[in-house]
């Protein structure tokens, strides 16, 4: 069996409209991102899920409320924030995105590299095979988490996964789909 995993992105953040990327720095959405989770509602009013799972960053949690809420069953769980920028946490996106695809390996200056990242969706992937064999579920979180699970479900190469990434790309879409066999 397999699990099937739909991946959301959280609306854009008041950090987001304002180029700075927030790592770990625990933003909100701004009205943008709130109505964007209130349509995403709308564009995936046909999928149905198991259980939502969501990074305990506010952002993530408060998408995940407003597209799940009443609905399904929100877990919040540690291992899907954002890759942790250290001390560039919501400094300049101008900064922070060059260093991203140098950090693969190699720590940010009191953060994690992309390869921290990698294991803790590991972990996090493990915990569904076990537990949610044979079922769908949803998933609100970040850029970093996102393009692990790229690395380790399509095996790109994390230069393929930050080169393809959407955002880079401009192919947003309502959800991503992964099987984790």
């Amino acid at each position: 069996m397999a699990v099937k995993i739909t991946y959301f992105v959280h609306g854009t953040t008041t950090d987001n409209e304002k180029e700075i990327s927030s790592g770990w720095a625990d933003v909100d959405l701004s009205k943008l991102g709130v109505q964007q989770s209130i349509d995403l509602k709308n564009q995936i009013k046909d999928k149905t899920f198991n259980t939502v799972f969501c990074s305990d960053l506010k952002r993530a949690v408060h998408s995940a409320e407003l597209t799940f809420k009443n609905q399904i069953k929100i877990i919040q769980d540690k291992r899907l924030r954002e890759c942790n920028y250290g001390d560039y946490n919501g400094k300049p996106s101008e900064i922070v995105e060059p260093l991203q695809e140098k950090s693969i390996g190699t720590r940010m200056p009191g953060g994690e590299s992309y390869e921290d990242v990698k294991s803790r969706i590991a972990d996090f992937l493990n915990f569904l095979k076990q537990n949610y064999d044979g079922k769908h579920v949803a998933i609100v979180a970040h850029k970093a988490p996102q393009l692990a699970i790229e690395v380790l479900l399509n095996s790109k190469t994390w230069q393929q996964a930050f080169e393809t990434d959407w955002r880079k790309t401009k192919s947003w879409q309502p959800g991503w789909e992964y099987i984790l066999k």
